[in-house]
């Protein structure tokens, strides 16, 4: 019997409409209700969203202060006790029926509890875990899956880049789940419009911050790879706990790039070129593309 309870994690700010609709696809296309629970954040200034509910879901409200979107996550895990744990958008609606019954037979599959999950959010599709699934014991193992100096982005390039350090030791733990639709109705898609929430968020915030966790992963990958393969260990280590951030001019951004990923062997080939390629492409844009305000 798939009885795991699913603990949706959903930090929001200015947004009680959205996270309505979101709550209302929820209620539309889950097939118990009862096996779903919704852990919500909401900053302690955003008093309009103090008043959200929803009583045909198991919804636990936390208000508290402004924080980056790592420990909204974080600030939500711990008080989730669902078996299988997803992060999920105000900005998204889950479109699949039955989606939540899928999800329970994929971590059927996984004796050991190890995986990554994630849906077709119709914007990026197969290309990254932009809403990522996994499952409690995951999060144990890596001890803190969701990194507090994550301002607003990266999360799901963190788990990623993790898992895709597995497939170096041909261990594939990334399951795309290509019919079971998280729709994410974002700006950039032209399925919303540009608010406050968007424009207050740095889009390029947090890319020192993943160049400078890059050694966790590595080591976290590691562990993870001991696990699968038998050897037992009780880790309590946060990786990503005495890690620190430098800004970079051009030339040395260029050099780390090269070194940290293109030259990284730890993680198979076709995924660092293309990370660090992006990376690069991105500080580009930022740096000489962009007019600053």
């Amino acid at each position: 019997m798939n009885n795991q309870l699913i603990s949706l994690l959903l930090p929001t700010r200015g947004r009680p409409k959205l996270v309505e609709r979101f709550f209302q696809s929820i209620l539309y296309t889950t097939f118990n209700l009862k096996l779903i629970e919704v852990i919500l954040y909401i900053d302690d200034d955003d008093f309009e969203s103090h008043n959200i509910e929803f009583s045909d879901i198991q919804l636990r409200k936390i208000i508290g202060p402004r924080g980056s979107m790592g420990f909204y996550n974080t600030t939500c895990l711990k008080e989730a006790l669902g078996q299988i744990i997803i992060l999920v958008n105000d900005d998204m609606i889950i479109q699949t029926n039955s989606w939540d019954e899928i999800i329970r037979s994929l971590d059927k599959k996984y004796y050991d509890g190890i995986y990554l999950a994630y849906g077709n959010d119709m914007f990026k599709s197969g290309k990254l875990c932009t809403f990522p699934i996994i499952s409690r014991t995951t999060c144990e193992i890596l001890v803190n899956p969701y990194p507090k100096k994550y301002k607003g982005a990266f999360i799901d390039y963190h788990l990623f880049d993790i898992f895709k350090r597995l497939e170096k030791n041909k261990i594939f733990r990334i399951i795309y789940l290509k019919d079971v639709i998280f729709e994410h109705l974002h700006y950039r898609s032209g399925k919303a419009l540009m608010d406050n929430t968007y424009s207050n968020r740095n889009r390029f915030g947090d890319d020192n911050t993943f160049i400078a966790l890059t050694q966790g992963r590595i080591n976290i990958a590691k562990k993870i790879v001991l696990q699968i393969h038998g050897a037992k260990f009780t880790s309590s280590k946060d990786e990503f706990e005495n890690t620190t951030e430098y800004s970079y001019n051009f030339a040395v951004f260029m050099k780390i790039i090269i070194i940290k990923f293109i030259l990284d062997k730890s993680s198979p080939f076709l995924w660092r070129v293309r990370l660090g390629i992006w990376l690069l492409l991105r500080q580009i844009y930022c740096r000489y593309l962009v007019s600053p305000e």
